[in-house]
């Protein structure tokens, strides 16, 4: 059943405070009146782009600093160049991970997600296409798209309950579709700029030195260019995980976040939703 909306949003608590705002400073100054709104409009403009802050709705993108842990996350897979590189490099250090999958990659790529639940790790929904302008889609679209991911993954046994949206970017629509879907939506906090691995000099060095308590570390799962690139990118993740296995700070998702990362369909059910 879909979740009932939650409180009021922060977009919601400022737009009402700044009509409020509006309507007193205009008993006084009618041409100031328009600074709050116009405040307002700013927020609602740039705030989307803010992977960290949630103005539309709840977007979890930290954990409790009380912690002292972190957890790994991975995007934009499957790939059989990369998803299994990145599997082998996890287990050698005994790392867990969650990975938001592409819907499209997950249908093509099915025994790679087997692969990644075999391994103990969670998978979360990251958009069908990763289309970079999803949120400025129509609401059944985007609605579409995402509950396309759902039951695509649950192909593989799993219903996600965490949602990342491409580039973590949000939108006022967000949150009534992901209430029908019974979604949260989880972005980040740590991340190495690397530009979908094509930027990954030092990708250690700029991970471990960002990282703090409570930390969600956002890295992708694509296949770098050209072997030597791979190369780098398999060494720099060996570095990385080293360390992290090292101070033991690595934990699940879940636990960072205090939400399940998905649940797991039993199979009876699952074989009566394929049929």
């Amino acid at each position: 059943m879909p979740r009932s909306p939650s409180k009021p949003s922060a977009a919601e608590i400022s737009g009402a405070a700044a009509l409020l705002l509006a309507f007193l400073i205009s008993l006084f100054s009618p041409t100031l009146a328009v600074l709050p709104l116009a405040l307002f409009l700013l927020a609602c403009l740039a705030t989307p782009f803010l992977a960290g802050y949630g103005f539309f709705l709840p977007v979890i993108s930290r954990g409790s600093p009380e912690t002292k842990q972190v957890a790994l996350t991975f995007d934009d897979g499957p790939w059989p160049a990369s998803t299994p590189i990145l599997l082998d490099l996890l287990a050698r250090h005994t790392l867990q991970a969650t990975f938001f999958v592409v819907g499209r990659q997950a249908e093509k790529h099915p025994e790679l997600i087997a692969a990644i639940l075999a391994q103990g790790h969670t998978i979360g929904n990251h958009s069908l296409r990763h289309d970079s302008l999803l949120m400025l889609r129509r609401p059944k679209t985007l609605q579409k798209d995402i509950h396309a991911t759902q039951e695509i993954l649950q192909k593989s046994g799993i219903t996600p309950c965490v949602f990342r949206p491409p580039a973590g970017i949000t939108n006022p629509r967000l949150k009534q579709v992901l209430a029908q879907e019974n979604l949260l939506a989880v972005n980040y906090s740590c991340r190495a700029m690397d530009g979908g691995n094509r930027n990954i000099d030092n990708l250690a060095e700029k991970i471990l030195t960002r990282l703090r308590p409570g930390d969600i570390i956002m890295l992708h799962d694509l296949p770098p260019q050209g072997k030597a690139l791979s190369s780098i990118w398999q060494k720099e993740l060996d570095r990385l995980f080293a360390a992290l296995q090292n101070n033991g700070q690595v934990v699940s998702l879940e636990k960072i976040i205090r939400h399940p990362v998905m649940t797991v369909i039993p199979s009876n059910k699952k074989r009566s939703s394929v049929n």
